[in-house]
């Protein structure tokens, strides 16, 4: 590593960042602490401008700090990429960061990911699946799997597919509480709902073609729709998900679906969103046309 040059610098500042403290990133860097502790005043001082917080227990990034570190990931991935690119000779490789949602990680993305691994054994795939929306600029993915319609941003975006939603319960719910007949049956049951803030507050119908919405209620929220499957296969209520997350459990007969006359049919989209333009690189590029491939809709 060139400590005297700035990319040298922007990864000590980054290993620091990332691992917490001087001596771990020392370790990681086979550099002494002291040395860390040198690059680190020197890139402050030359910036003008304080980047971390020290105290004897932890070290925590300023605001000037966290914008340092966003431009440094990307810089040294940019020069990683180059690196790559003259080396590869044309063949996709390196490590390829993907962040989907637990139960469509779990159900559709990790088979796809097995498939792809074999025909790109190149590439490591580095699967994080998680419900939280990671930041891709500031480089904590490559490629992530969302769900709806997606705000302005940079990035860009590939619609892989959509899927409907469907009501379920449990068998053993409907024999307790008694079988929704009308929508507004569900004002007497308890529906377990999303916690998101775009969540909206009430659940989409439409009789004779008009399209109208109910509100509901109920003692339990959650972020995960995989969670809220499994509440729905435990008696706990009535939720609203994903087809896809719960088509086995109705084709095993855990859940039935409830309602479907009054389905409104509404779909939403998935997207693989990525870094694009010039500089995406070869790995990212062969993912997201192989989710497009294969990827399927419910």
């Amino acid at each position: 590593m060139d400590l005297n040059g700035k990319s040298g610098e922007m990864e000590v500042f980054t290993k620091v960042a990332q691992t917490g403290s001087f001596s771990a990133a020392a370790r990681a860097l086979d550099l002494t602490p002291s040395a860390v502790s040198r690059i680190i005043a020197r890139t402050e001082q030359r910036i003008g401008t304080r980047l971390l917080l020290r105290t004897t227990r932890a070290i925590a990034l300023t605001a000037e700090g966290e914008t340092y570190l966003r431009g440094a990931r990307r810089i040294l991935a940019d020069m990683a990429e180059v690196e790559e690119a003259i080396t590869s000779q044309g063949v996709p490789r390196g490590r390829l960061r993907v962040s989907a949602a637990l139960a469509h990680g779990r159900l559709t993305i990790v088979p796809l990911i097995a498939a792809f691994s074999a025909q790109y054994p190149e590439i490591l795939v580095d699967l994080t699946l998680g419900d939280e929306i990671v930041d891709i600029l500031a480089g904590q993915a490559d490629v992530a799997i969302r769900f709806g319609d997606l705000p302005d941003s940079p990035l860009t975006a590939r619609c892989i597919g959509e899927t409907g939603q469907v009501i379920v319960a449990s068998p053993g719910y409907v024999e307790q509480h008694g079988l929704p007949l009308e929508p507004e049956d569900l004002t007497r049951h308890n529906c377990l709902r999303f916690n998101f803030r775009r969540a909206a507050d009430g659940w989409p119908f439409c009789r004779n073609g008009e399209h109208f919405s109910l509100k509901v209620s109920g003692s339990l929220e959650c972020s995960s729709g995989e969670a809220l499957s499994q509440l729905a296969i435990l008696g706990a209520g009535i939720a609203r998900i994903g087809a896809f997350s719960v088509a086995e459990d109705i084709e095993r007969g855990l859940l039935v679906p409830l309602l479907e006359a009054y389905n409104p049919g509404d779909r939403e989209p998935i997207h693989a969103v990525f870094v694009g333009g010039s500089t995406m690189t070869a790995r990212v590029r062969v993912f997201v046309d192989f989710l497009l491939e294969h990827h399927r809709g419910w």
